[in-house]
């Protein structure tokens, strides 16, 4: 590809897109996230102890994944999933 006649580079044309295409996968996981954390925290709201292990299963996997394609830090999906099991370990009792 060659330079543009308005004086822009490629290289920058092309770290344009790559962010916008990053940022658009990372608000999909980020979205994900937050609904899987809503779901476990309104089985928890109904004493629902079954369904929120499932929830919490399912949000631990989305926690993992986006750390390990760092969406999210690593220590802030750690975090967040101690707070759900703590959440779900008042109900258990």
């Amino acid at each position: 590809m060659a330079k543009l006649k308005t004086g822009r580079h490629t290289s920058a044309l092309k770290e344009v897109r790559k962010t916008d295409k990053r940022t658009k996968r990372n608000m999909s996981i980020k979205s994900k996230i937050k609904t899987s954390i809503k779901k476990v925290e309104q089985a928890v709201k109904s004493n629902d102890v079954k369904l929120a292990l499932e929830q919490l299963a399912v949000a631990f996997s989305l926690w993992d994944k986006a750390a390990k394609k760092n969406v999210v830090h690593y220590n802030a999906a750690s975090n967040q999933k101690a707070r759900l099991s703590k959440l779900i370990s008042k109900i258990k009792k």
